[in-house]
């Protein structure tokens, strides 16, 4: 099995700012804009948030509740209105979808969604971010894969639970391409667990980012990610990105890329940690 650390969201590249982290631990994750979208920013209601206002407040009116969003990965059926058959999906194209080819992705394999994160608040009846607080990289949700589904083989009228994703509205590419998720994990101690979902609320065991560190690509992780002389997560291959200490591996990760792919069948400490991330607090 391979667990792809995958990054979605709202960051100082895409959006412009950090997803929020509510006063409440409520972890909101903003997709990021597209003009090609039929999606409204205003029309999201996640976690009981209104998207469009808490977009627009964050990101200094840079986007607009009225501009649309890359509602993908698309794992929440409560976020719109749904047609009979809809299944939590994530789409993936380009060169990102490439690393996945040629990292063997496949049925069985599951995505954890990261992205960056940074305390906000309600002050003076405006969502702002907290003075004084630091962006950090945050697990929020996952996917394990039942089916991969190439866009260009669909044919007209099929799966058309389909129809507003945005992978079926954008410029035409041979690589773009729809994971469809499970209906539970199929992970050892696990299948009790929904095959995607979101982490609601913030817990330690989510971040990435070294508490403390300015950088929030300097991740702390457990000593079993640490390579030597096991394949390392993809992207990481240079080994002075890595340094082992007794209690933790430091990483510092690549600033570029989408899809950060670990072959899990080398770490058996994976299953032992993916057990605990899903664990209830």
């Amino acid at each position: 099995m391979r667990i792809i650390f995958s990054r979605k969201g709202f960051d100082s590249s895409s959006g412009g700012c950090p997803s929020p982290v509510l006063p409440d631990g409520r972890l909101v994750t903003l997709p990021i804009p597209d003009t090609e979208s039929k999606i409204c920013y205003r029309e999201l209601h996640i976690e009981g948030i209104n998207t469009g206002r808490l977009v627009s407040q964050l990101s200094g009116a840079k986007i607009k509740s009225s501009s649309t969003a890359h509602l993908d990965p698309d794992l929440i059926k409560g976020h719109l209105p749904r047609l009979a058959g809809w299944c939590p999906s994530l789409g993936q194209t380009g060169s990102a979808q490439g690393h996945l080819r040629n990292q063997q992705v496949q049925p069985g394999d599951l995505f954890l969604f990261f992205g960056l994160f940074r305390d906000a608040e309600i002050y003076q009846r405006r969502w702002r971010f907290i003075p004084g607080t630091t962006a950090r990289h945050l697990l929020w949700g996952w996917l394990q894969i039942d089916e991969i589904v190439p866009v260009d083989r669909l044919a007209p009228g099929e799966r058309p639970w389909l129809q507003d994703h945005p992978h079926l509205h954008g410029v035409p590419d041979s690589h773009n391409t729809l994971y469809l998720a499970r209906r539970s994990l199929s992970l050892p101690g696990l299948q009790h667990i929904p095959g995607s979902g979101v982490f609601e609320r913030f817990a330690s065991k989510l971040q990435l980012t070294m508490p403390g560190s300015p950088k929030p690509s300097l991740w702390q992780l457990p000593t079993w990610f640490y390579p030597a002389d096991r394949p390392p997560l993809s992207y990481h291959h240079n080994a002075e990105r890595w340094h082992l200490n007794p209690q933790y591996c430091v990483l510092k990760a690549a600033a570029r890329g989408q899809e950060f792919v670990l072959q899990a069948s080398h770490y058996p400490e994976s299953g032992d940690w993916l057990r605990q991330l899903f664990a209830a607090d």
